[in-house]
Order: structure tokens, then sequence, then C-alpha cells
């Protein structure tokens, strides 16, 4: 088995090559990916019923089954999802800033690929080719750690998308999938900070810690989603209730659906009622103050630690507030900075509301499942970073290149004259 330093050697290298691309090239690459997805479609899912029938037998939860299935609709997806990849402007060589200097240099600024990336993430499958297509494209190298719930699903998808790298005459290894799963070489590869550029895990809170702690390279944390919906006393019950469902039930498992529920006090007897029961309709388990059980029989009563929980399944916390600042002092107090919602017909609530907190994402009257990166226009993200760094909330392919300087001149110098 090849030691992992050899492996992100091996991915830099690639990486160079991947840098001089035309996006012309990249283009063509990533359709090619997306077709050996959908030519290896029989093989993918037959992986990935291995990976589920695995999991069953361990005693998985529901939840993370649902972040590992993959099936012939959600296959199509990801191959759809690196076409919208290859379909977006190339920041590579974007200018973002170009001025004369009054000493006649010229100075601009530049988007270049970040170098090697280390993607490190649990379950979800689809994070093996949507993390692929987007640092191909910005023109980075890859390191894929991927977890053994999924290791015959992601195999099978790196396969796939390795077979297009070599036919489009890029070296396979500017997509390294790591099959030494040990948590030893996991650590040795957050040391290699003289080879990897940045490392994203992407996964549960644990892992998330995990690498941050341990990491000597740079990393972009995308903590939990612990994602609010506050309905405002002038909130539309009807529209309201709406982006609860959705928010909630689409998808309970991603990390932008919604976890708390705040609601005005003034509007919680007209809201809470019908809110619940359309919830409860979809098998959702509410747990609630006692305002909340005042009104609505039968709700399990909630702490502190159910209004900080990533549920990831259909289980919501719900706490009637006095104002728009209690519910703003509730989020900051048990936020994640990931993804905010508020309901409302006022426009100066919707306003105070959005400068006063802080997270990557505040919506104002709509779903908090919007709150990702295809949804807000960027392709396939490769996570949503709740670190302030060069990148903030869903991250897309600008967020994979940083700017350099690239000055020109005609012999000016500084100190001599």
């Amino acid at each position: 088995m090849t030691d992992i330093k050899t492996l992100a050697l091996q991915c830099r290298d690639a990486a160079q090559v991947l840098a001089q691309l035309s996006a012309a090239d990249k283009r063509a690459l990533l359709q090619a990916m997306a077709a050996a997805l959908e030519a290896d479609e029989a093989a993918i899912l037959a992986a990935n019923a291995r990976d589920l029938d695995a999991a069953r037998g361990k005693g998985v939860g529901s939840a993370m089954q649902d972040r590992l299935a993959l099936d012939p609709k959600r296959l199509a997806g990801v191959a759809a999802a690196l076409r919208e990849v290859a379909a977006l402007p190339d920041p590579v060589g974007q200018v973002t800033r170009d001025d004369v200097r009054p000493n006649g240099i010229r100075v601009r600024k530049v988007r270049v690929p970040l170098g090697v990336i280390a993607m490190i993430y649990e379950a979800r499958p689809n994070v093996t080719a949507d993390a692929a297509a987007l640092c191909i494209k910005a023109g980075n190298g890859v390191i894929l750690r991927g977890g053994s719930e999924a290791i015959h699903s992601n195999t099978a998808i790196a396969a796939a998308l390795k077979r297009a790298l070599a036919a489009a005459g890029v070296p396979e290894a500017a997509l390294t999938l790591v099959t030494d799963l040990r948590r030893e070489t996991m650590l040795e590869l957050l040391q290699l900070n003289d080879i990897v550029d940045l490392a994203i895990p992407r996964g549960g809170e644990g892992l998330i810690r995990f690498v941050a702690e341990h990491a000597r390279v740079p990393v972009i944390k995308h903590y939990k989603g612990v994602c609010h919906l506050f309905v405002d006393a002038s909130a539309d019950v009807a529209l309201a209730t709406r982006l609860l469902v959705d928010g909630k039930v689409s998808r309970p498992a991603a990390c932008n659906s919604l976890e708390t529920l705040l609601v005005h006090r003034d509007v919680a007897a007209d809201f809470l009622p019908g809110a619940i029961a359309a919830l409860r309709g979809h098998g959702v388990e509410v747990r609630g103050d006692e305002a909340t059980r005042a009104l609505v029989a039968d709700v399990a009563p909630a702490g502190d630690d159910d209004y900080a929980a990533e549920f990831l399944d259909l289980v919501i916390a719900v706490r009637v507030v006095d104002d728009l600042q209690q519910a703003i002092a509730h989020i900051r107090h048990y936020g994640s900075d990931h993804t905010e919602v508020i309901a409302t017909n006022d426009a100066a609530s919707a306003d105070a509301f959005v400068q006063a907190l802080r997270s990557a994402v505040v919506l104002v009257n709509a779903s908090s499942r919007f709150s990702d990166g295809g949804e807000l226009g960027l392709g396939a993200e490769i996570g949503i970073s709740t670190t302030r760094l060069h990148a903030y909330g869903p991250m897309g392919l600008e967020a994979l290149t940083v700017e350099r300087f690239v000055v020109h001149g005609e012999g000016q110098t500084r100190n001599i004259p």
C-alpha cells in the first residue's frame, strides 16, 4: 500500500498539470466525468447496496442511511451537478483588480488554484464526485478521504471519474481516493502542511473537531447546522407553515434542515396548533417549552440540550419568545452560525434580523433548504464554511482559488533613480 505522503506528492504533481488546462479542456473533462458516472450506474449502485447492507447490519440510524443511499435518481443528480459545474465560468485567471500606479506599474489581482485540497468526509458518496468536480474545475488536485461506511460507493465513483481523467491525458493522481482508512493515516495527511494547501472536513461535529484539533494544514470548518426559523408577529401563517414543513421534512438529515422553531408570543396561539399538526402529519417529534406545551397537547418538554442539538432527524425543538430581540438572543446563544430564517411581513423586522445575526446564510421568507451552493448559483458546493476565513457560507469555485498580485512594469525601480 502506497504511503499517504507519496500519494499526496503525486497529487501535487498532478495538480500542476490541471492548473495548466484551459477552461475548455476542464469543461470537456467534467462532462466526460459525468458521462462516466452514468455509464457505471449499475456498478456504482451495486457498490452502494453493499454499503447500505453493512450499515443496516451495524444498526446505523435512518438519517445516516439516507445520507449514504444512492438510487438512479440521486446518481443522475450527481451527474447533472458535474455538468452544472462544467458550465460555470472558470474562476482561474479571473482578474479582480486592475489599475495603474502613479509610477506607471500595472497592478492586477488574479485568481489562481489553491493547489492540493484534502477533503475528509462521512457518509455522503455524492461528495466524492462533487468535491472532485469543484476542485478540478478550479485547477486543484484533490485527496478524498471518505468514511468506511461508504468505502465501496466511493471507490466505484472514483474509478469512473479516474477513467475520464486518464482518457483526457490528466494524471489520475489529480483525484486521489484514500482507501487506507486508519486514523493514523488521516493524522499523517493532516500534518502534510508542505504539500496539502487546505483541508475541508465535512461530516459530524466530532469529525470536524478532530480534524481542526490535529491539523497542521489550514482547515475550513463546517460545524453543525443548528438552523432556526423565527415566526414574527406579522408573519403570514400559511407561508410560515410552508417554510417550517419544507425546512424540517424535505431532507431532515441535511445540514440546512431546521432544528429549532421560534415563535413570537403574539402569533403563537394562531400559528402553533396548525403548524405542529402539520409537522406531526409528517412524523416529526416536537419538543417544546412550557408556553408551547400549554397551547398544544402531548408536546414533549424541551431542554437546553434540545435547543443546542443538530437532530438531523424528524425532531424539532420549539420555543415561544416575547419578541424579535429574544429570538435573536436565543439564536446567538444556541446557534452554530449556519442558517437562520425569519418569516415576517415587516421590513423593519426583517432588516433587524439580518443585521443582528452573523450566520453564514440568513433568509427572509424563504426555506432554510436554499442554504446550498447549487440553489444559490454556485453549482455543486464543496461544503458550507462556518469559519470566517477566505470563505464563509456555501463554498463554490471561487472559494477554491486565491488571489495573487501580478505586476507589469517598464523597468521601474523603487530606490534606484
